[in-house]
């Protein structure tokens, strides 16, 4: 299968600080692939470098096959006075804000907290991306929210405004507006640590339907017992490396890593 994210020896600093070590990992098609680790790990800050809301430092980082906020263009063969072919040289170009923009159209992200305007009512909130950034009919645009939200189990939610909804309900109307660019892949951040427990599940059976659906998912957790039942793969961070991967039932239940040993020992 073609990789749909790939990371080739990312590196990422604030400041002097540096976050992530040379991140080297692959994400199938239709994958669901989770990240674990501790706070500080650098999970966060990959995932939000996957659709270049942080600008690596080094490395490459591919999304669907193409450089995620860069162009790469090589030279064409030139002969010098010799009559020597010099070998083409090949540069990388930043992409216009625009650019980046459009890319990240493909791209659906839901966060720890859930972002939501507060001024439009659930159903205003799925519609808005699709009119403003792909100018969408408002009809086009209503009925595909009617038909998300109905998908998150919020169709009769559809009038409310943010601040007469739960948290978990909150969550779900975030996932429904990823859902309604039509991406084709969805990064979760932490989407549950924000919630209380009973909330937990509604956002969890949401993610698990999407899984089953095919989409491709990076999702950073703390939620171990989704990783196991619903990760093809898993990753377990610390201070910026890998340092241990494989399918999530292996790493969770027999870590090789003393590092992941010690993390797991604490969280499960």
């Amino acid at each position: 299968m073609n990789a749909m994210v790939k990371a080739e020896g990312v590196h990422k600093s604030f400041g002097s600080v540096e976050v992530l070590k040379g991140i080297d990992l692959e994400v199938a098609q239709g994958e669901v692939f989770c990240l674990i680790g501790p706070s500080g790990s650098g999970k966060s800050t990959f995932l939000r470098c996957i659709n270049h809301l942080e600008k690596i430092n080094a490395g490459r980082l591919y999304v669907d096959g193409e450089l995620v906020g860069y162009r790469q263009k090589t030279s064409k063969p030139k002969k010098n006075k010799k009559g020597e072919t010099a070998p083409p040289v090949t540069k990388l170009y930043e992409l216009k804000d625009s650019e980046v923009a459009l890319k990240r159209r493909d791209i659906g992200m839901v966060f720890q907290r859930f972002n939501l305007f507060p001024h439009m009512t659930a159903l205003e909130n799925v519609m808005e991306a699709p009119v403003q950034v792909k100018g969408e009919t408002k009809a086009t645009a209503r009925a595909r929210a009617q038909q998300l939200l109905d998908r998150v189990g919020l169709a009769d939610k559809a009038a409310n405004y943010p601040a007469q909804l739960s948290g978990g309900q909150q969550q779900r109307v975030a996932i429904a507006r990823a859902l309604a660019m039509d991406p084709k892949l969805m990064l979760f951040d932490e989407p549950t640590s924000a919630l209380d427990p009973e909330l937990v599940g509604d956002v969890l059976d949401v993610m698990r339907d999407l899984a089953e659906s095919g989409m491709t998912m990076v999702v950073v957790t703390h939620e171990m017992g989704f990783a196991r039942e619903v990760g093809d793969s898993l990753v377990f961070m610390d201070e910026g490396v890998v340092v241990e991967s494989g399918h999530p039932r292996d790493v969770l239940t027999n870590p090789q890593h003393d590092r992941t040993k010690s993390f797991l020992s604490k969280v499960l």
